[in-house]
């Protein structure tokens, strides 16, 4: 008991002592220097790396099993910039949303420079694809209703009014070089001239109102073989151009038959492809009782049936 007392009266003052000296030495540093030198250990760690561990503050709830199979993103540790300011939409955003206001269905559009296809329209799932020519930026609103009837119902009124535009504005297209041009569109044939037999059709049966272009379609590179079907021929509404099969300019194939090909055709720029019941209807009632009014319509489909096999074969 003496000696506990001792050192409790006489030791604590220089234990004391030594106490302070020792938070004295710990404490030399002003408290600027202190806050610098304890910052700097943590300052080290920063650096301009991706790190494979997002990181945040926020507690997260355990993943799923799916999300777990899912490894994270490299993400960069540093502080993001503030995001951009919206960019503010372009011209072919608001030539689809003024075209869209005259139409039922979605429309997606894409503006292009294109030389001959100044208008192409496909329906996938409901939604028209559309790429129109860059001339009708500047459309008045009469031009962009007709476009939209054009697009959903292919009718002859807005075809009509659209070919009129798109000659007052064909400036606008590039001119394409005369040699791809040349290569591009072949009307004289070994057998047939396709210019010589459109000329001859327009003048019998339309009163010379049918504009199109003419050409054989690309010959076979391969060898000879027999094929289970074929296109004689097609239409394309937006380049108004008539590609004719070349397995029909041979020898055996009979002018007539030829000619109903082409007259075919013809009439698909008179009845277009009007929709119904939400589906293009290439080939309507009008357009049927038309195609039978051929001179020789009844003689081709004979030859046809009597010679499909040999047809075939190119």
């Amino acid at each position: 008991m003496v000696s506990h007392s001792t050192w409790h009266e006489h030791d604590f003052p220089g234990f004391l002592s030594e106490y302070l000296k020792k938070m004295k030495n710990q404490l030399k540093y002003p408290p600027e220097e202190r806050l610098e030198s304890s910052l700097k250990p943590f300052q080290m760690q920063l650096s301009w790396q991706f790190d494979e561990s997002p990181r945040t503050i926020a507690r997260r709830r355990p993943a799923s099993p799916g999300r777990r199979a899912v490894k994270p993103v490299p993400r960069f540790v540093q502080p993001t910039l503030p995001l951009p300011l919206p960019v503010e939409e372009g011209e072919a955003a608001v030539l689809e949303r003024r075209i869209q206001a005259h139409m039922r269905g979605k429309l997606e559009l894409t503006v292009t420079d294109n030389r001959s296809s100044i208008i192409s329209v496909k329906r996938l799932g409901g939604v028209f694809k559309v790429r129109l020519h860059h001339m009708f930026l500047s459309a008045e609103p009469r031009i962009l209703r007709s476009l939209g009837r054009y697009i959903e119902k292919a009718d002859a009124e807005s075809s009509t009014i659209l070919e009129q535009y798109i000659e007052t504005h064909s400036t606008m297209i590039r001119d394409q070089a005369p040699a791809s041009r040349a290569e591009e569109l072949r009307a004289q044939g070994e057998v047939y001239d396709l210019k010589e037999i459109f000329d001859h059709l327009n003048r019998r049966y339309f009163s010379n109102g049918i504009s199109a272009r003419i050409t054989w379609g690309r010959e076979n590179s391969g060898p000879s073989r027999h094929h289970r079907s074929a296109k004689m021929g097609t239409y394309s509404v937006e380049d108004r151009l008539i590609t004719i099969h070349p397995a029909l300019d041979r020898q055996f194939v009979p002018r007539f038959f030829v000619e109903s090909v082409m007259y075919h055709e013809m009439l698909h720029q008179v009845y277009g492809a009007p929709v119904v019941n939400g589906r293009r209807q290439y080939h309507s009632p009008a357009f049927m009782a038309a195609e039978k009014r051929f001179d020789n319509f009844h003689l081709a489909r004979q030859w046809e049936q009597e010679n499909i096999n040999r047809l075939l074969y190119f």
